[in-house]
C-alpha cells in the first residue's frame, strides 16, 4: 500500500523521527515522507513512532 507519513515533533526528537523513517520511506520534504509498505511494515512503523514520540506535545500523521 501506498503511505504518506507527516509529522510534527519537539526539536529533540527530530532526528530521531527523520533517520527512523529514512529506512524505510522516501522523503520528499523535512517532515513528509512517502512510500509503499506492508501492512506489517506499516505496523511496525506505528509502534516505533509511538515509542518515539511525546504523544501530548507531537504530531504524526499516516495517510493511506
Amino acid at each position: 500500500m501506498y503511505a504518506l507519513v507527516v509529522y510534527d515533533v519537539g526539536q529533540e526528537r527530530v532526528t530521531k523521527v527523520l533517520k527512523f523513517l529514512r529506512t524505510h520511506l522516501n522523503w520528499i520534504q523535512n517532515s513528509v515522507f512517502e512510500g509503499e509498505l506492508t501492512e506489517a511494515q506499516l505496523v511496525k512503523i506505528r509502534l516505533k513512532l509511538m515509542q518515539i514520540i511525546d504523544e501530548e506535545e507531537d504530531s504524526v500523521i499516516i495517510f493511506t
